[in-house]
């Protein structure tokens, strides 16, 4: 399969003030369990990414391998080679899986250790928090670094229930959705804010999992780690905030899992708690069935947008592509077909021009042109 030259991502090492990191993904870069992996080498602001740890690609570039594009960050078979590439030693090591048991292995547990051993801090976005881990907390302790668990949630006594403010909320609330999980809606949605903020349309980015939240997203919530009763308020809430401390034109709203998924119930509170006036919807048209449910086909484009469109009072005004498994004249006939059979401006954020994305809104909401030009995200 011909690889596609990503058209809106540039590496993590743009940022030169950030802390440094080592992004541990053995087995599963460039795969969907190693989405986090994935996205960081693609995007970071809260840290400079310095290289991956996945002993299948060892020696090559992350960015070459991922997206057949270099960008300068490499790969190594094990920790001790990431850290002897270094003059100092990495500040971080960042667990880059999500693996569907939420769990660290065996294996995994020594990588984690050993970087402890070595002063290294630790980022996890595992279900199973590593801070509550008496042997890696006690480790941690020992050496003086910290262990930050982005899927940790604050006490339920300081969540916030819905109370209806975001219907206050000024800015355009558009909703990056998806017909399953790690299918691109965070890759879109960061790409998307990117071309609008260049375009002087001030968008603000709220994240709603992991990697984005690792990624240094400034508002957000993880939001498959909130209790049900306060998901829609911590989301609401994050918006309220980003509204009022921006004052954005646009809030884009990084979706989560799918709402036809019965595995995920995260999408239903992303459209409640958010309210948002528009869709964007994320497919990948190859995908035969659900991650991790092989005997779950994918639904089509068509039919997600009609249960989003029934569930909320919304509108999908566009489509977002995944080209996973797809040549370049297959992403070529699929944009023109469904297109065509949806009514829809279809795009690739990855594999076709940021300005289409930029256009996909511009076209809804011919208005965001009137505003004056600010500064990018």
């Amino acid at each position: 399969m011909k690889q596609i030259k990503p058209a809106g991502l540039t590496s993590g090492r743009q940022i030169t003030s950030s802390p440094t990191a080592v992004v541990y993904c053995e087995g599963n870069f460039a795969q969907i369990d190693g989405k986090t992996a994935n996205g960081l080498v693609r995007h970071s602001q809260a840290y400079r990414i310095l290289s991956v740890i996945d002993s299948t690609y060892s020696g090559q570039d992350s960015g070459t391998v991922l997206d057949a594009v270099s960008n300068s960050i490499p790969i190594f078979g094990h920790l001790d080679a990431a850290v002897a590439h270094e003059t100092d030693l990495p500040d971080t090591l960042i667990y880059g899986m999500a693996p569907s048991t939420g769990r660290l292995s065996t294996a995994d547990r020594g990588v984690v250790l050993q970087a402890i051993e070595l002063g290294m801090n630790i980022v996890s976005g595992l279900h199973e928090y590593l801070s509550d881990d008496d042997e890696i907390a006690n480790s941690a302790s020992e050496r003086n670094v910290t262990i930050r668990d982005i899927r940790k949630p604050k006490p339920s006594k300081d969540m916030r229930l819905f109370d209806g403010s975001v219907a206050g909320v000024k800015a355009l609330r558009i909703a990056i959705l998806g017909t399953d999980c790690a299918i691109g809606k965070r890759t879109t949605a960061t790409v998307l804010a990117r071309a609008m903020n260049a375009k002087g349309i001030k968008t603000v980015l709220v994240g709603t999992g992991q990697t984005g939240l690792m990624q240094g997203a400034k508002y957000g919530i993880a939001m498959d780690a909130v209790p049900p009763q306060f998901c829609c308020g911590e989301l609401e809430g994050a918006i309220v905030a980003a509204s009022e401390a921006e004052q954005p034109d646009v809030i884009l709203i990084e979706g989560q899992g799918a709402l036809s998924h019965p595995a995920f119930c995260t999408s239903a509170f992303i459209l409640r708690g958010s309210q948002p006036d528009a869709v964007i919807l994320q497919h990948a048209p190859k995908r035969a069935h659900r991650c991790d449910f092989p005997n779950m086909p994918m639904p089509s484009a068509a039919s997600e947008i009609a249960l989003i469109e029934a569930f909320a009072d919304t509108k999908v005004i566009g489509v977002a592509l995944s080209h996973e498994g797809m040549t370049e004249v297959e992403i070529t006939e699929t944009i023109a077909a469904q297109s065509h059979k949806l009514g829809l401006p279809v795009t690739d954020a990855l594999a076709r021009p940021v300005a289409h994305l930029h256009a996909m809104v511009v076209a809804a909401y011919p208005g965001l042109m009137q505003g004056a030009p600010v500064a990018a995200i």
